[in-house]
């Protein structure tokens, strides 16, 4: 009974010893098959490392304002009689924007007037009648205190007039009305708001380490939904010499054509400082970069010799990056690359290191500096 247990125990383990050395087999097989085996390569598009000269830029994001810019109000109080313009129109500096009732310092006016003439012709005789002392030098003064208080009665009646008189007092383009015929206007009552529409400035601020770098006379381009894509060109004309003692930043002043008025004051720009001394850079296609948390890459094409059951052709070389300024399309390498290499510029997400490649560049995609999208 004990014999027949211990030999059926010992043929179970030699039947499973048989299969496992079976399993083993084709599994090692499989292994070595897989080892021959290659993947068939990749086709990719290619780019070569560009050594281009770069104009060096500083951007910041800027606010318009214009030249000159007020609110035109209300000195006095008064009823408007005339409206004498329209919104949104051009003006000249002195045009007859309101006028408000005047009547009763008009009549005021004419009664100064006859009193200071009545004053004058008092003056005129007491001058006379000085020299031969038929008056006093008493009388003689009081005459000419009363002629220049008439005088400056008048003077004040037609100040009044002048302030109820209102006139641009620059050149400029209307905003909206903000007042209607007959309004009563109190003290500060806006009126409208008149703008210098052309030339216009634009204020951004730079950090304080670019400050050495910059001065008036030098270029800036401004670019927003507003204008062109080539954007709007400007000159610096002030920069602030005190730096924000919060941010450490300091104001910069540009000042910018607005002949077509595309610009207005609130608006929002790009603004790049183009500085005179350029740049000389490696760029290669920003869609070549594989991005990654750690460092960032891209995949180099070499030529792979044949040898040791290899076969010649290409392959790709993982090559890590430190990337710097990107414009358009492309992107600077400030190491890792050096002219001359090829990389690889679409689909670097799908390779791998030492993966074989074939270069198919009919299908590549138009690299620019500006692009221009067709959506856009």
């Amino acid at each position: 009974m004990k014999k027949s247990i211990i030999f059926s125990i010992v043929g179970l383990l030699v039947l499973v010893g048989i299969l496992g050395g079976i399993k083993g087999l084709q599994i090692n097989r499989m292994i070595a098959q897989g080892e021959q085996h290659a993947p068939p390569p990749e086709t990719v598009t290619t780019a070569a490392v560009q050594s281009e000269s770069w104009p060096t830029i500083l951007t910041s994001v800027g606010s318009l304002e214009a030249v000159q810019g007020v609110t035109i109000s209300a000195e006095l109080k008064g009823k408007i009689v005339k409206i004498a313009f329209a919104p949104g129109s051009k003006v000249k500096a002195g045009d007859l924007l309101v006028q408000q009732d005047i009547s009763t310092e008009t009549a005021q006016l004419r009664s100064a007037e006859a009193s200071m003439k009545l004053a004058q012709l008092n003056l005129d005789r007491a001058e006379k009648l000085l020299p031969e002392k038929v008056i006093t030098r008493s009388d003689y003064d009081s005459e000419e205190a009363q002629y220049k208080q008439a005088a400056a009665q008048v003077a004040q009646i037609r100040a009044d007039i002048d302030k109820k008189t209102i006139r641009a007092p620059f050149a400029g383009r209307l905003g909206i009305r903000m007042i209607n015929l007959g309004q009563n206007l109190n003290e500060g009552d806006p009126i409208v708001s008149l703008q210098t529409m052309d030339p216009i400035y634009v204020n951004f601020q730079l950090p304080q380490q670019e400050l050495s770098k910059i001065q008036q006379g030098f270029k800036v381009k401004l670019t927003n939904d507003a204008l062109p894509e080539a954007g709007i060109e400007g000159t610096i004309t002030a920069v602030n010499p005190q730096v924000d003692s919060q941010t450490r930043n300091v104001r910069v002043q540009a000042t910018v054509a607005n002949t077509d008025e595309r610009l207005h004051p609130g608006m929002f720009a790009n603004v790049a400082v183009v500085l005179p001394k350029p740049q000389q850079v490696l760029t290669i296609p920003a869609t070549a970069v594989l991005y990654a948390p750690y460092s960032d890459s891209v995949f180099i094409v070499v030529d792979q010799k044949g040898g040791d059951q290899k076969k010649s052709g290409k392959v790709v070389k993982q090559q890590f990056v430190r990337l710097g300024e990107k414009r358009g399309d492309f992107i600077t390498v400030n190491s890792g690359l050096k002219a001359g290499d090829t990389v690889v510029s679409t689909g670097v997400f799908k390779l791998r290191n030492g993966q074989s490649v074939v270069v198919d560049n009919t299908l590549a995609p138009p690299f620019k500096l500006a692009p221009k999208p067709e959506e856009a």
